[in-house]
Parts: C-alpha cells; structure tokens; sequence
C-alpha cells in the first residue's frame, strides 16, 4: 500500500486501484483477525448442523429450510464441503429436521455463535390472507469428533432403534429399516440418521452425531468451571432468540446479543453471514475484557 501511494503520487497510478488494494488487504487483515480468536482446541474442528423447527407447522418448517439454504450458501462462500446426514421433510413444504457436517478450517469456531433460536417475521405465503406471521427455528451446533478425540461410550448405556425412512433417497431407503436412531440413556441425548442406503452406514453417522454431541456437552462442563466463560453462555432454548430476519413490514437482520443490523435480507439469506460471525466473536473477546493481540 505504501509503494501504490508512492506511485500515486508519481502520476504512474490512480485512487481506484489503490481502493482495490486496500480493501483486499482489509480483508486479509479481517480475516486473520478473527481467527486469532479461534483459540479453543475445538474450534478448529468440522461443524455438524442440526436446524429444528419451532412449532406453527408449515410456516415454521419453511423458515427452517429458508436457514438450511442460508448455510448451504456461506458454505459454498467458504468453501466448505457439505455432507447431509439426516434430512426429514416436511409434509407441505419446509423441513422437519436436518443434520449435516460442514468441513473445512476453524468451521465449528466460526458457526458456534450461530447456535440458538432464529426469529422470522414476513408475509406468509401460506396464509390465504395475507397476515403476517412471526416462526422460530432453533440452530444447534458441535464440533464434529475426529479419529483422534477420545469419547468413552459405554454400549450398555444406548438404545439402538431401527426404523424406515421417510425422506428422499430412492426406493431402497424407503423400502427398508435402514434408519437408526440411537439415545444415550444417561444424558437423553438422541442421534439419529436415515440418509445413507445402508443401516450400518446409518448407525455410523448416527454414532459420529451422538460423540460430537457428548463431546460437546463435555466442553459445556468445563465452561462451567470458569465463571468467565459461564457468563458467556448461550441459552438455546425456545423463546431466547438471538437473531432477528424481519422482512415485513420493513427488511432487517438483526443481531440481539451484538446489535450488529444488516438492511440487505437477502444478502444475508444468500449467506453473507460473517459480519454477524465476526461481530460475535469480537464481541466475546471484548466481553472478557481481553485483546485480540493478547
């Protein structure tokens, strides 16, 4: 930047590629910024995604696709490969439930501020007349468990359903019990998967689901040790919402633990989240009364 400034005033360049530069340069800066906040071990870890629909049926099922669209796209922004685990759709439209992993580096530090409840409020295109309709998603987020992690699993302790699959997938998924739903007796924690053809490849993606999320539990445990980090935790439970889409009767996406406010809705809805991100991570730095150099 220094050497274009020079040229510039020299005569040999001009204001608009310096304007290039720079704001490619701020990006770089940008990005190493944000995932100098990344510090955790788990951060660096692929993300498994699960999105759940709140209750208002159909309306509620399509804002829950409407976010399952919205991470596909920053996924394809970043990058980042998707692999679906678990899809249900819904019986009009939208989605019931759906898993999948996103690979790529520090995935799980930069969507773990994403977990919580999601608010829209718009138009419902389903409502004869027209009134507008306020739905919920929740949005749940864990590291995904690698080779390496150690997660002790006693097998006595889980129950093992199988039962037939009720989503897209061809005949031969539809026509066998090849899904599995497996619940950690302890803990109640469920993790199913219906998407591969096999019940064996079922209940493996099922097992991979059920470790992250024990694993995650696991890191909520030691954040409850500090009382720093029990400050920052994120209730995910209904009615905590922690960002708003509103698209009637005025369009803004509105970030309630940051206050972080985009106007452009369908920016957003087609993936540009990290401003969002970014906003929240800074944040939990600035929250701990720390710098990003320290």
């Amino acid at each position: 930047m220094e050497i274009l400034f020079e040229f510039a005033d020299a005569g040999e360049t001009d204001l608009n590629e310096i304007e290039t530069e720079l704001y490619a340069y701020k990006n770089i800066v940008d990005e190493v910024e944000l995932k100098l906040t990344l510090s955790k071990p788990e951060d660096i870890q692929n993300a498994i995604v699960s999105i759940h629909p709140g209750a208002g049926g159909t309306e509620s099922q399509d804002w829950a696709q409407m976010l399952y669209r919205m991470y596909t796209r920053w996924a394809e922004k970043e990058e980042c490969k998707l692999d679906i685990i678990d899809f249900q759709t819904g019986d009009e439209a939208g989605i019931k439930d759906v898993t999948f992993e996103l690979k790529g580096d520090y995935v799980f530090g930069l969507l773990k501020g994403e977990a919580g409840v999601h608010r829209m409020v718009r138009i419902s295109p389903f409502d004869s007349n027209s009134r507008r309709h306020t739905s919920f998603a929740s949005v749940f987020v864990y590291p995904a468990v690698e080779d390496n992690i150690e997660i002790d699993i006693n097998q006595s302790e889980l129950r093992i359903d199988t039962y037939r699959a009720s989503g897209a997938g061809g005949q031969h998924v539809n026509k066998t019990d090849s899904a599995v739903r497996i619940t950690h007796i302890p803990t109640g924690i469920v993790a199913q998967c219906q998407n591969q053809r096999s019940q064996h490849k079922n209940k493996n993606q099922a097992m991979k689901i059920l470790k992250s999320r024990l694993y995650q539990l696991e890191i909520e445990k030691e954040k409850e040790k500090n009382k720093d980090l029990e400050d920052q935790k994120m209730d995910i439970g209904w009615g905590s919402q922690i960002r708003s889409y509103i698209f009637h009767p005025y369009q803004m996406v509105k970030d309630h633990r940051t206050k972080e406010e985009n106007g452009n809705i369908q920016a957003v809805m087609d993936g540009n989240l990290n401003q969002f991100i970014r906003a929240y991570l800074l944040s939990m730095i600035n929250n701990k009364g720390n710098t990003v150099k320290d």
